[in-house]
């Protein structure tokens, strides 16, 4: 991506304010701050926890990319970092090492990963598992995650240092053509399937109906008067074009997110994938290395186009809420604690040794007794929320149902601990993804739906 100089986010910040009322009708002194930083790894760290090649070269880098709000309570810290997933103890790290930097709280660091696969999973339980049983497999590499969180921290702090003044909000969205399509379809036997992956050879696959899908692209910005600082932009498709080689990459969403830079240098960009454990490109990607160009651009005009649809309002309210959500780890065979121990210890395979260290890291978190956060940024007609994992689409439908007047901008990929989470017609149906990456009980998705409400409750 053209680099946005560290000297332009410092010296375009002023410390102005602009009033928002509270309850109380007292003045809210509101403004951001935006930081970036790169957390590409060094050649060698393993890719999808271990379940891909290794990174032999460097496609593009990877970057964190975030903002800090204030004036909203405690700062909050709203990022997105071009990695896999950051799951349990290390998504702790992450939040501890960011919230320390701003003095904030551990939920009110507003965490997502982008979810690349040709990019790191963090997860210190497991990793630490991993080497205790001198494993031939790795997750990630302790030492290089702490230096990363370190980095960041420190760039969240020096740009603390000259909040901008946020006057507006804008609000803007567009479809985007002929990239997403669900994993389920039904084929020519008119048996539902669930196998249309991130790249789809099978033509006969890709020819099917794109599905349950959320089409629109939604873009938050933060402007200082006539002046738009930050762009936020999200949609629900995993973020994969070809991958597997060991080559590192932000992939499409990296492209898109470079030509919208390009397009207005001075507006920081950042994007999220939106909930789409079920979601994929498969029905418009064959695997080619210039389809990433190709998706890369297709999100690119959908991004353009929210941007020049984008309807900007005074900022006139801002509330932050955190929700916990308690998920239940699966007990059936080969999931309960005694298999992953002995799949840990015998699998010849080294990222079947990865799956059973990540399944008890998951397994040691939910019998802590702690739940997930799920963070929501309120600004009345617009609302941010982080959902866990991979979230299936519909709970980002469904939330977007509960605010339906309102412009409602989900993230899935926040707290990754539990792998996918599916909505109850999904084990119904036997889908073939609650395998391996797969945590969670049945039963998750009346949970979840009760913590959305609560969540999304004005």
């Amino acid at each position: 991506m053209k680099s946005l100089s560290r000297r332009h986010f410092l010296t375009s910040s002023l410390a102005g304010m602009v009033a928002a009322h509270t309850l109380q009708g007292q003045p809210l002194e509101i403004a951001i701050a935006p930081f970036q930083v790169e957390v590409t790894p060094p050649k060698g760290h393993p890719c999808m926890g271990g379940g891909i090649a290794p990174i032999s070269e460097i496609d593009d880098p990877l970057y964190l990319m975030g903002v800090i709000i204030t004036g909203v309570g405690k700062p909050i810290v709203l990022a997105a970092i071009d990695w896999c997933e950051i799951r349990n103890d290390a998504y702790d790290a992450w939040r501890d090492g960011l919230a320390q930097a701003v003095s904030t709280d551990r939920n009110r660091i507003m965490l997502t990963s982008v979810h690349q696969h040709d990019a790191p999973i963090s997860d210190l339980t497991a990793q630490k598992l991993l080497e205790s049983h001198k494993a031939n497999g790795a997750i990630c590499d302790l030492e290089f995650h702490a230096q990363v969180i370190a980095k960041a921290a420190r760039a969240a702090r020096q740009a603390l240092k000259s909040p901008q003044k946020v006057t507006h909000i804008g609000m803007g969205q567009a479809e985007v053509k002929e990239v997403a399509s669900n994993r389920r379809y039904i084929d020519e036997a008119g048996r539902v399937r669930h196998d249309r992956t991130s790249f789809t050879s099978n033509l006969k696959i890709r020819e099917a109906p794109e599905g349950r899908i959320d089409p629109v692209l939604k873009t938050l910005s933060f402007w200082n008067e006539e002046t738009p600082l930050v762009a936020l932009s999200a949609y629900a498709c995993h973020p994969m074009s070809t991958y597997g080689k060991g080559r590192a990459s932000a992939d499409f969403p990296g492209v898109a997110r470079k030509l919208r830079q390009s397009d207005n240098p001075k507006v920081m960009q950042i994007y999220m994938s939106g909930c789409s454990g079920n979601v994929t490109a498969g029905k418009y990607n064959s695997g080619p290395p210039e389809n990433r160009e190709i998706l890369g651009k297709r999100l690119h005009t959908a991004m353009k186009a929210a941007w020049e649809k984008t309807k900007k309002i005074p900022l006139s309210q801002a509330t932050f809420r955190c929700e916990t959500l308690k998920l239940e780890a699966r007990e059936d065979s080969g999931y309960d604690e005694a298999s992953l121990k002995k799949r840990l210890a015998d699998d010849p395979k080294g990222f079947g040794k990865c799956l059973a260290a990540l399944g008890l890291s998951w397994r040691k978190r939910v019998s802590s007794g702690q739940g997930i956060d799920v963070p929501v940024l309120d600004f009345g007609s617009a609302v941010i929320l982080i959902l866990p994992a991979e979230s299936y689409v519909e709970y980002q439908l469904a939330a977007q149902q509960l605010r339906k007047d309102d412009f409602v901008l989900v993230a899935g990929y926040g707290e990754c601990g539990p792998g996918y989470i599916p909505h109850e017609q999904a084990w119904e149906e036997k889908d073939g993804n609650l395998s391996d990456w797969c945590w969670v009980k049945k039963g998750s998705e009346s949970v979840i739906q009760e913590v959305l409400k609560k969540a999304l409750t004005k």
